[in-house]
Order: C-alpha cells, then structure tokens, then sequence
C-alpha cells in the first residue's frame, strides 16, 4: 500500500475553512456530552458570568474572566483529546499512558486553580462593597 502524506490530504479553501467550525462544534459537544469535568467547567463559566452581571464588574474585569473561562475550557478539550489519543494507541493500563492521561488532568486541573484565583481577586471585592463591610 502506497504511503500518502500529510499534504496530500490536507485541503485548503473557503469550503474546508466554514467547515472546520462544524468540527470545532462537534469537540464541544462531545467533551460536554462525554466529560464529567466539562460540565463543572460549564457550571463555573455561568456562575463566574452571572456573578459578573450581579457586581457590574469593569471591561477590565472581564477581559480577565473571559480569559480565566477560556483557558479552563481549552484545557479541558486538550486534556480530553489526549486522553483519546492514548486510548487510541492502548486500551491495556501502561504507565506511560497514565502519565499522559495524569499530566492532561494536571494541566486543566492548574488551570482551574489559577481561574479561581482570578475570580476571587475580581469578585470578592465587589461582593465586600455590596455587603458593606
């Protein structure tokens, strides 16, 4: 059987462009349709947006929470498309494969410590002020 390469397949054009978003919407419906963690992402997302609306925080604020909930999401589909390569090449419990699938988890798990920081540094000031202490 002939080798193909890369660049043979790869198409490039308007058509492959629009439909390269329907791709990208079929990730996301799988890591919320699949992953645990992706709906407690998606629950803090609304929680960190609703809170935002509730303080009125500034454009500078949400710039930084946009980001926060950016990251976090990415994170968590790059883990999850880890996790399927290494199911790809092995089902049997290697630890090499753990330590793939160990290190994704870590990486989103950081993530999520450092939005949380964030989200403390930007809301609790605010919920301070509306308490008046």
């Amino acid at each position: 059987m002939p080798k193909i390469s890369r660049d043979e397949i790869k198409v490039r054009g308007f058509k492959r462009f629009i439909k390269s978003f329907g791709y990208s919407i079929d990730g996301l419906k799988y890591a919320y349709k699949y992953e645990q963690s992706m709906l407690i992402h998606v629950f803090a997302t609304i929680l960190a947006v609703t809170l935002g609306l509730i303080c009125h925080i500034s454009l500078t604020e949400w710039a930084f929470i946009a980001i926060a909930i950016g990251i976090v999401l990415a994170g968590e589909l790059i883990n999850t498309a880890i996790e399927a390569v290494v199911d790809l090449v092995t089902l049997e419990i290697h630890p090499l494969a753990k330590i793939a699938k160990d290190c994704g988890s870590a990486a989103t798990f950081v993530l999520s410590i450092i939005a949380a920081i964030i989200g403390c540094l930007v809301y609790i000031p605010h919920i301070i002020e509306m308490l008046g202490l």
